[in-house]
């Protein structure tokens, strides 16, 4: 496995996976990075925990250098996920266009480290935007973990979360081949998953209470949550399928233990290039979701 990872997930091996999922997320990506930006002062440092491919950090620069530029700082324990991020943050930044004399400074800055290290204040400077998208249910100790962003914040900064929000839609009801309704027991199943997955974290804490009462216990004020629609419609733009497909992969791998033989055929069937009911030839497939944002202030 690549990188230190709490959850026992090779993070490296899901690089095509996750680039793709940036691409489908770039309308929903760009708003979300306009509001949070917006409201921060000029010359802002945005710290990117957990950064991934860097999907979300190419809007940050983007919307920083609509205001007056300022620092981003991509943070992961995975060092393969971090390089790519890098990579495209910084291309995202160069490829900025001017706007009057001169474009504002956009500097990118890669730090590995691990989310889960009580002393991860120590090694970043303080920043005005801590963001962390997806990546705090990975961690043991959830509430810990958010009462390490907080600290990462400046006084007046914000801790903004991706997580929850609606599950991903992207098959019809009735397919053709096995019983109607798969997604929504592959969605089930994938539940299933999760369980297992936080059970088998080392160390895992329970938190059995929402993320906005978990912003509120780490001590942030003015907490409140947000959701950004991802939308296309079928048959949805170029790369749609292969999203899917390995979508489709990976609840598969996942649910495997927790789905019926009949439903597993039909997984096998839609994902087999030879078989008459592969997904890639179907113009039904489509990617409805939402992101949920949660957010606070540090006082």
């Amino acid at each position: 496995m690549s990188g230190h990872t709490h959850d026992h997930i090779d993070w490296a091996d899901r690089l095509v996976l996750l680039r793709a999922a940036d691409a489908l997320d770039a309308p929903a990506q760009a708003a979300i990075a306009a509001r949070l930006i917006e409201k921060l002062p000029a010359n802002p440092t945005v710290i990117d925990l957990g950064c991934g491919a860097g999907g979300m950090s190419t809007h940050f620069a983007q919307a920083l250098a609509t205001q007056h530029g300022g620092t981003i700082i991509l943070v992961d324990a995975t060092p393969e996920l971090l390089h790519e991020a890098e990579r495209a943050v910084l291309a995202a930044a160069e490829g900025l266009e001017p706007d009057g004399d001169a474009a504002p400074t956009v500097e990118v800055r890669a730090i590995v480290a691990d989310l889960a290290d009580g002393a991860l204040p120590d090694l970043l400077p303080a920043a005005d935007l801590v963001w962390a998208s997806r990546v705090v249910h990975h961690l043991p100790d959830q509430q810990a973990a958010i009462g390490t962003l907080a600290a990462v914040a400046r006084a007046g900064g914000v801790v903004a979360l991706a997580e929850g929000g609606l599950s991903f839609s992207c098959l019809p009801w009735d397919l053709g081949v096995g019983r109607p309704g798969l997604e929504d027991r592959l969605q089930a199943a994938q539940a299933e998953w999760f369980v297992g997955m936080r059970e088998g974290i080392d160390g895992a804490v329970p938190m059995p209470y929402g993320w906005t009462v978990a912003l509120e216990r780490a001590g942030l004020a003015d907490v409140s949550s947000f959701s950004a629609l991802v939308d296309h419609p079928a048959p949805g733009p170029n790369g749609l399928a292969d999203y899917v497909h390995h979508h489709l992969s990976r609840l598969a791998t996942h649910g495997a233990d927790h789905l019926a033989e009949q439903d597993r055929a039909t997984l096998a069937s839609l994902l087999d290039p030879d078989s008459s009911h592969y997904l890639g030839k179907r113009r039904d497939l489509f990617l409805l979701g939402a992101r949920t944002v949660h957010h606070g202030r540090r006082p």
